[in-house]
C-alpha cells in the first residue's frame, strides 16, 4: 500500500489544523481534541479511506499518550506527529504485512512508531515557537513606531508561515516517502525474526506505561486501586465494549457521587443541631 500525494497534502493539512490556535478556535479543539491520536484516526481514516482500520491502529498509541499534559509549555512528545504520522505509517506497515490490525503483531508496530515519532513533534513544536519569536519580535518593532495594524497579523497570518514551515511541509514528506521506506524496511529485515519480535514486545508494552502514568495522576492513596481492579476485572470478565465500561463507571460515579452528598448533607446537619443545643 502506498500513500499518494494528495493524502499525504492532506494529512500535512491537518497536522496543521492541529497545531494552530487559530484555525481551530483554540487550544482545547486543537491541541487537546485533534491532536489526540483516536481523534486524529477518525480524519486520518477518512483520508486513508479506512476509518475503522486506523481508529484500531490508533488504540495503542491513545494509551500511552493517555495521561500526556503539557504544563508550563513543556512538551515531552507532541501529539500532532504521533497522530498525522505514526497512525498513517503503522497502518500502512500492517497492511503492507497483511496482518489484522487487531493483532499483537499489528498493536506492537503501532506502539512502538508512536513511542518513535513522538521526539519528531517535539522538535515540531519548540521550532513553531523559536520562528514565532520572529514574528513577536516584528510586532513589537511596529507596536513602537504606533503601528497597531500589525497586532492582528502577528496573532492570526504570521504563524500560519510557521505552521506551513514546521508542520505541513515536514509532514507531508514524511508520510509520502516514508510509506515507500515502510516497503524496503520490511524487505531488509524479516518480520519472524527475534530482534522484530522485539519490537513487537517492546511495543505492547509501552501502553502500560500510559496507564501506569494515568494512574499515579489520578491515584492519591493505596485505596483507590481497589475501585480500578474492580473495574478492570469487571470489564474483562464480563467482556465489555468501551463504551459499555464507560456506562457502567458512569453508574458506579453517580451512586459515589449520591453517597458523598449525603454523608455531606448529614455532616451539615448535625453541625446545625449541635449550634441549635449551645
Amino acid at each position: 500500500m502506498t500513500i499518494t500525494w494528495l493524502q499525504a497534502a492532506l494529512l500535512g493539512i491537518m497536522s496543521c489544523l492541529a497545531a494552530s490556535t487559530i484555525a481551530v478556535l483554540g487550544t482545547t479543539v486543537g491541541n487537546y481534541t485533534l491532536n489526540r491520536p483516536l481523534i486524529a484516526s477518525v480524519f486520518v481514516g477518512l483520508i486513508l479511506g479506512d476509518v475503522e482500520g486506523c481508529i484500531t491502529i490508533a488504540i495503542p498509541m491513545q494509551i500511552i499518550y493517555i495521561a500526556l499534559v503539557t504544563p508550563g509549555g513543556t512538551v515531552a512528545a507532541d501529539l500532532r506527529a504521533v497522530s498525522y504520522i505514526g497512525i498513517p505509517l503503522a497502518y500502512v506497515t500492517a497492511k503492507s504485512q497483511g496482518l489484522d490490525l487487531a493483532s499483537p503483531e499489528a498493536q506492537g508496530i503501532a506502539g512502538a512508531l508512536g513511542a518513535l515519532v513522538g521526539t519528531v513533534g517535539t522538535v515540531q513544536f519548540y521550532g513553531t515557537a523559536m520562528m514565532n519569536l520572529i514574528w513577536q519580535h516584528i510586532g513589537w518593532a511596529r507596536l513602537d513606531k504606533k503601528d497597531f495594524s500589525i497586532l492582528g497579523k502577528v496573532e492570526v497570518f504570521l504563524p500560519l508561515i510557521s505552521h506551513f514551515f514546521i508542520s505541513f511541509i515536514p509532514v507531508m514528506l514524511i508520510v509520502y516517502y516514508g510509506a515507500d521506506a515502510v516497503g524496503n524496511f520490511q524487505e531488509a529485515l524479516p518480520m519472524d525474526s527475534w530482534y522484530m519480535k522485539a519490537i513487537f514486545t517492546l511495543g505492547n508494552l509501552l501502553p502500560a506505561v500510559g496507564i501506569a502514568i494515568l494512574l499515579k495522576s489520578v491515584v492519591t492513596k493505596m485505596a483507590d486501586l481497589i475501585f480500578f481492579v474492580f473495574g478492570f476485572t469487571l470489564a474483562a470478565s464480563m467482556g465489555l465494549t468501551l463504551i459499555a465500561a464507560t456506562a457502567v463507571g458512569a453508574v458506579f460515579a453517580l451512586v459515589n457521587y449520591q453517597m458523598t452528598m449525603i454523608k455531606l448533607r448529614a455532616g451539615t446537619a448535625g453541625a446545625a443541631d449541635d449550634e441549635e443545643d449551645i
